[in-house]
């Protein structure tokens, strides 16, 4: 018996579900992204950025590494987790490590930007990862700090490989930018 594939679509939805059910939007990752690229481009705009976050959550490796993260925060939630991991997951036990590696792992696809910016965020807090790691509003977070880091951080980098490509004029054909379009 062969099972079914999950549409790729189903998929980008269930990403998109689960991040606005955790008090994450869109425009709170762009603000991020605005702030990490803004002295870079001074002509940037908060529109680009939404869509670069847009386009980095296209990316499956991604969409899954949110699913996973956000499943254990959920499960740990629920208490559902077995010991020690459960208590590792519910206190963001500081060498456990697990949640920082999944989501460098979701950044590697877009290069030493993306891996740098993922480790300034990480360490550096900004914008709602600030919330989400100190626990206000309640809600176990330890897989999604992380998560909304490496989108931000390949938001981020994806912006500057593009600017890069903008600034040498390259035509749309030889552009390298790191992006499914």
């Amino acid at each position: 018996m062969t099972q079914e594939r999950v549409h790729s679509h189903d998929v980008t939805q269930a990403a998109y579900q689960v991040l606005r059910e955790r008090g994450v939007t869109i425009n709170d990752i762009a603000e991020i992204v605005l702030e990490m690229q803004g002295p870079y481009n001074e002509k940037l705009k908060f529109e680009e950025c939404v869509e670069s976050v847009e386009k980095v959550l296209l990316k499956r490796e991604m969409q899954h590494a949110i699913l996973v993260g956000v499943e254990l925060d959920r499960l740990a939630e629920q208490k559902k987790l077995s010991e020690p991991l459960q208590t590792l997951v519910e206190t963001d036990e500081g060498l456990f490590g697990v949640d920082e590696t999944i989501a460098l792992g979701a950044s590697l696809g877009y290069g030493s930007i993306a891996v740098t910016t993922f480790g300034h965020l990480d360490k550096n807090k900004i914008g709602i990862i600030e919330k989400l790691d100190t626990k206000r509003g309640g809600g176990i977070h330890t897989f999604l700090d992380d998560m909304v880091a490496a989108i931000a951080a390949n938001a981020s980098s994806r912006l500057a490989h593009r600017l890069r490509d903008i600034e040498e004029n390259l035509p749309k054909s030889e552009r390298r930018i790191i992006e499914d379009e």
